[in-house]
């Protein structure tokens, strides 16, 4: 290094550059300058400058390099971070000789006083922009200055508070996404392609290219082959009348023969894929026959039928494919369809997607003309429950424009697809009368929650898409067996109608102390069933954040107890019982929709249980920046809630409140849950537990509070299905609402024993033993797992708490 020195004639003198050596003929170096590095560098290509110690020189150049390229990302990635708070009580004068043990003891003592707070004292400001998730707003909050109004450290701490409780997983979700959108202004983008997202930096994950924007051409030797086999099987078979169904026996004799598109496969996870296969196997052949696929909610059902539609109908242009569905997931449906489009072997892109409420087809005629471009033409036709069992099962209406619509419902269809195929279970009704009526063999249920109050619903939709299902010998052996396990008394088990088997079966299955009895039912039925329906429970969930369901009982006040024991005496007036006192159990003054107004005036909140832990969760969770979703059976109690909200917090409707009730339309609905999802002012959603049941996304939302106890589990599993589901990036809270000592508390008992025979049936496992692994657990209120629970304004309210 000397002779390296010397040979450079290298040399300082306050701060100044000696001059040169005659024998020198480089300039010199400044080595205290990193940027000169790469003159030297340079250099180095010439080796008649530095000679043998060329390599030398180029090895203290790299080394010196990574050295500085460490302590720089080190120093930038501190730059970013936050300064850490150390919030001080002025009062206290023993902490300022800076004692670290006692610095940290006072700032956990005020984080724990804040917390203790009264909702009515904890205030937040009145701007909403304070409230928002963005960490500048955070910061300014912490560090901003204060008026010193002998209350500043009570400030202090509610925004440490504020930062400490504060999700930080969804702060760098959100910083990613953002990053993935708009890209590195810094970073030399590196592309590669992933199949799920797309042409996508692997270093900042900027996205180049959509994975819906890149067309795959694959070209397969057995493509040209199998393509003209087709045309000229077409060309051998009959054309499909427009009175019927569509056979595609020459081209589904093999199974194999009917695979997903190359884009809908790459995007298909393993139970998607055996769901499709299992399709297949029921749907296509010279013996197709109809099945259920019964999947947890937004594990992709619609994705999955969705592609085994694309599929038959490139098979069979012929197809004529129905869509049964609740009304409000029409627009989800016609979404998911267009989104996963892709063009077919004829160069025809899309299939028209055809509905009575796009058409405006409000009576008879216009309907009839939309039923007949729908048979005409290939093409997909939506309708809802209640319009086609109006069609179908219409006595009053005996026009021949009805007559011809009938015909065509019953005769052309294909494929009839029944989404939340559980809505028609009741053998009494004329949903499940006019659809057992269509021609087709091809019945698809979909399903999240298949079990909803008893066993023999369940069997009511195993027979409407295989009629006669109990008599095949295969089911009458099983039945047989199913019965000598059973404990059944007095009656040879051959004389037991299918009625009496099923009621056998529910009692065995929630009342039976005999466990190995119960496994020993539930593995016949499971073969039972098992060519006719296929069960996914939902493991992809595991891959979200969490779940914690809690059962909180609350103690009512005494004016609700007094509202309540007066209201008992209706004993043959039980539903009229059951929503009067959903309302009492609110507030005792909320009786009426009339009275909403009236009551508002002079409301003491603590008289009402359920109010009051609503507007305690509500202010936690503005505090830490989290959304809320309020779900009931009733319309009232949300309406309630609703205005105290706005009264309270000053909060309007389509800002920071949103509303979806049985009433709202499609457009609205759309609107609001977009909005609720996206928007950093939205704080809470009101929504009717059947309208939003079913079918959309509310991932914005981290809690979730249940009013009030529905008779049917299944539906209070799909509202919380809304949150928990994928896309969801912070831990759920669940917080189902019963009254204590009151008949709501027998109503949840009910409930829960219908939820066990749901479980046992179809998810109970070898793994589980003798026994069922879904039960309720009693939790401690201030060790349960949950900071909002263990909050003191909750503790004199709860009576019990239990966690699923």
């Amino acid at each position: 290094m000397k002779m390296m020195r010397s040979r450079m004639g290298f040399c300082k003198e306050n701060g100044q550059n000696k001059k040169r050596p005659r024998f020198c003929p480089v300039a010199a170096q400044d080595y205290s300058d990193p940027f000169d590095l790469c003159n030297l560098q340079e250099g180095l290509l010439n080796l008649e400058k530095f000679g043998s110690v060329a390599k030398d020189i180029e090895e203290l150049i790299a080394r010196r390099r990574l050295f500085l390229e460490k302590h720089c990302l080190s120093a930038a990635s501190e730059a970013n971070q936050k300064p850490h708070v150390v919030i001080l009580d002025s009062d206290s004068d023993s902490h300022s000789d800076g004692g670290g043990g006692d610095a940290n003891e006072k700032s956990n003592y005020g984080l724990y006083a804040a917390a203790n707070q009264k909702p009515q004292t904890v205030i937040l400001g009145s701007d909403s922009d304070s409230h928002s998730d963005d960490d500048g707003a955070n910061e300014q909050s912490i560090n901003g200055p204060y008026d010193d109004d002998d209350v500043g450290d009570v400030w202090k701490e509610m925004a440490f508070v504020m930062a400490y409780s504060k999700d930080t997983s969804a702060d760098q979700y959100c910083s990613e996404e953002n990053g993935i959108i708009n890209g590195n202004g810094d970073c030399d983008h590196i592309f590669i392609l992933k199949e799920d997202i797309g042409t996508v930096c692997r270093v900042c994950g900027f996205i180049l290219q959509s994975i819906e924007t890149i067309i795959d051409f694959q070209y397969r030797k057995a493509k040209k082959s199998s393509r003209s086999v087709y045309r000229e099987a077409r060309a051998r078979a009959p054309q499909c009348p427009s009175s019927g169904g569509a056979r595609p026996s020459e081209d589904g004799r093999k199974e194999e023969s009917l695979s997903p598109h190359l884009r809908h496969e790459k995007l298909m996870k393993p139970h998607q894929i055996e769901g499709f296969k299992f399709l297949v196997k029921n749907l296509v052949g010279d013996h197709p026959g109809g099945c259920i696929l019964a999947h947890a909610p937004g594990s992709g059902k619609t994705f999955t039928i969705i592609t085994f539609l694309r599929s038959y109908m490139s098979k069979c242009p012929e197809a004529r494919p129905l869509v049964v569905l609740p009304k409000g997931i029409l627009s989800t449906w016609k979404r998911e369809f267009s989104r996963w489009q892709v063009e077919e072997e004829d160069g025809d892109r899309t299939f028209p997607l055809l509905d009575f409420y796009s058409a405006r087809a409000d009576n008879r005629c216009q309907q009839l003309d939309v039923l007949q471009s729908w048979s005409r033409e290939r093409s997909v036709l939506f309708l809802g429950y209640k319009q086609f069992s109006s069609i179908v099962c219409s006595d009053d209406d005996e026009t021949a424009q009805t007559a011809e619509c009938r015909r065509i419902l019953l005769a052309c269809p294909s494929i009839l697809v029944l989404d939340e195929g559980h809505t028609p279970r009741n053998e009494d009704t004329d949903t499940l009368t006019s659809l057992g009526m269509v021609r087709t063999p091809r019945k698809v249920v979909l399903s999240g929650t298949l079990y909803q109050n008893s066993v023999r619903e369940v069997f009511n939709i195993v027979n409407l898409v295989r009629p006669k299902f109990m008599n095949l010998p295969a089911s009458r052996d099983l039945k047989r067996r199913i019965l000598s396990r059973a404990k059944v008394s007095g009656t040879h088990t051959s004389s037991f109608s299918d009625r009496e088997f099923f009621d056998i079966v529910e009692k065995t299955l929630s009342k039976d102390d005999n466990f190995p009895r119960k496994v020993a039912v539930i593995k016949d039925l499971r073969e039972m069933t098992s060519n006719v329906l296929h069960y996914y429970k939902g493991d992809f969930l595991d891959e979200l954040p969490g779940l914690m369901d809690f059962t909180v009982l609350l103690r009512l006040s005494e004016k609700q107890r007094n509202e309540v024991e007066k209201l008992k005496k209706l004993h043959n007036q039980r539903f009229r019982v059951i929503s009067e006192c959903s309302a009492i159990y609110i507030h005792p003054k909320l009786r009426s929709t009339e009275k909403i107004f009236g009551v508002l005036g002079d409301l003491d909140v603590k008289e009402g249980a359920k109010t009051k832990f609503y507007l305690n969760l509500l202010n936690l969770c503005e505090s830490c920046g989290e959304k809320l979703l309020v779900f009931s059976q009733y319309l009232l109690p949300l309406k309630f809630l609703e205005r105290l909200t706005g009264k309270i917090k000053g909060y309007s409707l389509g800002k920071e409140m949103f509303v979806i009730t049985g009433d709202s339309e499609s457009a609205a609905r759309d609107s609001s849950v977009d909005a609720f999802n996206s928007s950093p002012h939205a704080r809470v959603f009101f929504g009717s537990i059947r309208a939003c049941g079913e079918g959309i996304s509310l991932v914005g939302a981290s809690r979730v509070v249940v009013l009030d106890v529905h008779l049917n589990p299944s539906v209070t599993r799909q509202a919380v299905g809304r949150a928990f589901r994928p896309g969801q990036t912070r831990r759920v809270y669940v917080y189902r609402l019963v009254a204590a000592g009151s008949p709501e508390e027998d109503d949840h008992r009910i409930c829960f024993e219908k939820e066990s025979v749901s479980r046992l049936w179809f998810e109970w496992s070898e793994h589980d033993g003798h026994r069922d692994s879904g039960g309720m657990t009693a939790v401690d209120v201030e060790a349960c797992g949950d900071m909002f629970l263990e909050s003191p304004c909750f503790g004199e309210d709860i009576v019990s708490l239990y966690r699923r």
